[in-house]
Parts: C-alpha cells; structure tokens; sequence
C-alpha cells in the first residue's frame, strides 16, 4: 500500500454484524460518528473509500455492505465546514461583532480537525456556537496556534470578512506577538532578528525544521525575538511573527539555541506540571476590515506557564 503522507489518515472499518446489508453511507455515518454523511457519501463518491479485500474504490454510496467485511476510508482534513459535526463546548470569546470573534484558545485544544482529531477541535465548537458557521469555509478559523499553544485568535463569522482577514495577514497588517518561556538563558543583543526558512523535517515527519532551500521544499519565515528577561534558569521572550509557518517560534527558537520549556519535540526540558511547550499567544491587533477602527486585544500569561516563570525566579514586564 502507497505510503500515507503527515496529513492523510487510513481508517480500517469492520462492518458489525448491527450494519449488515445497510447501505454503505448509513454504515460510515454509524462507524464514524464525527463526520457528517454528506462528507462520507463526498468520501466514497470520490473513491476514498475501498474494499479491503481487492483494495478497489466501491464508489457507490446505495452499495450494501455485509457482515464482517472490511473497508478502508481514508481521511484528510477539510475546508468544508459542513464535513464536521457541531460539538458544544467551552469557548471563551474576548470579542464579538456582527462580522469576526475574538476567542482565548486554551491549552490542549486542536483547532481545526486533522489525522487523530477528527473531533473535538475548535471548529467543532464554533459550529455548534453559530450554526451560521457552517456557511463559511474552516467555520472562519484564518489561522491556527498549536493544540498546546494557548492565547488570541481571530475567527470570520463571514466569507466576506474571511477573505478580508486571509488578505491582511498575508499583508502582515495582522500582528501577532506571543510570550516565550525557555530553560536556557539568553546570550547576546536583547533584540534579536531570526529568519530561516522552514520546512518538513525530512528526518522525521511529524517535525518541521530550519531547511537549505536549495536542497529541500520550505518557504521564508520571519520572526523578531525580544527577551524580557533572563538568568541562569532561563529566559521569558517576547516574539513576534511576520510569517505564519507551522512551528514557527518553537522551530526559530529551538534553531537559535533556546527550546522552549517542556517542549519534547524540538529539544524543550521537560519541567512538571507544565505539560505542553511554554508558548502563549497574548496580543492580537488590526484594523477592523468593516468598521477601520483599530482593535488590539490581550490575554494573560496562563496559569501553568505563570507557575514555571514564578518558580524560575524571571518576571514578565508586559503583565
């Protein structure tokens, strides 16, 4: 079987004896519950969806599948709002207006459904918080932290403001500033500039890495570095994206030297109860694309990073 890339997902399905002779789209929407039938019936008519035993399409959604059988489904993410199922869930909104939101991701929450979290993402909820949402691409989501990132992000309640919002952060007149927590000490200038490119890392999949673009796919990042603070413990810095690729502080930061706190996957101690990398995304501003008033929000250290900065004897001076 051809090999399945980062964000492609295989799912391997053993018809219950409940489900025999059912047809093959009512059978998926009973074994994959997160996923809405029109997406899976979209899933089986495009051939995503095949017999185990031959490994050929089945193509037909009235197809009735027996006992026993095994079928493979193989999954990618989405900009279909409508291939998600809404899901209730806490979401802690800053701000809101007839036209974006304002919301305060916390730690630990995936924001748009991928390989291993097909549900219980961000998107879900928003979904189930504005039904409209279903009528915009991504449910409105422009931009994405980490699932261990926690702070600020901007989401479109419509298409209108959507690709009004894509166009300003490809502009850069979106500005986005996050806080930084590393178990090394800084060195050097306070200010300091780092632009490498980024790409996969071709070593080990799940990672991205600083890359020779002359020998390896990747794209120009950018991000402005400020330390705060410092002392043989660590250092709290202050970064600021220009570009907005997939890891981009944690790659930068790990690349210069200084792993984040508790951030296993590019070289971070581990440091207990913080369970996650030690980012927190806590200013967002623009101009509104609608009403042009000038709009800048914050959002406090979260209380597990605050605990790891207390105990390491560094303070923040942005509060």
């Amino acid at each position: 079987m051809e090999e399945l890339d980062v964000d492609t997902e295989e799912r391997r399905l053993e018809i219950t004896p409940g489900l025999h002779r059912q047809r093959l789209d009512r059978a998926l929407v009973q074994l994959m519950p997160e996923f809405s039938r029109n997406h899976l019936k979209h899933l089986i008519e495009e051939g995503f969806v095949r017999s185990a035993a031959n490994n050929q399409p089945i193509g037909k959604v009235a197809y009735l599948v027996k006992a026993a059988e095994i079928i493979t489904v193989r999954l990618q993410p989405t900009e279909m709002s409508q291939a998600y199922v809404a899901q209730a869930m806490p979401i802690h909104v800053v701000y809101e207006d007839a036209h974006l939101r304002i919301i305060d991701k916390p730690a630990g929450r995936v924001v748009h459904p991928a390989p291993g979290n097909w549900s219980g993402t961000l998107l879900n909820g928003l979904l189930a918080l504005d039904p409209a949402a279903a009528q915009v691409p991504r449910a409105g989501i422009v931009h994405r932290l980490d699932k261990d990132t926690s702070g600020l992000m901007v989401v479109a309640r419509t298409r209108a403001c959507m690709d009004a919002l894509v166009a300003m952060i490809a502009a850069r007149d979106v500005h986005r500033d996050y806080l930084a927590l590393s178990q090394r000490p800084w060195r050097g200038d306070m200010r300091r500039e780092v632009e490498l490119p980024i790409g996969r890392d071709p070593r080990q999949r799940l990672r991205m890495a600083v890359v020779d673009l002359a020998r390896q796919p990747g794209k120009h990042a950018h991000t402005s570095l400020h330390c705060l603070d410092s002392n043989d413990q660590g250092c709290l810095v202050h970064c600021t994206l220009h570009t907005g690729r997939t890891h981009q502080i944690r790659v930068h930061m790990a690349a210069i030297g200084l792993p984040l706190l508790a951030d296993g996957l590019y070289g971070g101690a581990g440091y207990l109860p913080l369970d996650r990398q030690a980012l927190h995304a806590f200013r967002l501003g623009f101009t509104h694309p609608f009403s042009q008033e000038v709009l800048q929000f914050s959002s406090p250290l979260s209380a597990d990073i605050q605990q790891a900065l207390d105990a390491m004897g560094l303070r923040n001076p942005l509060g």
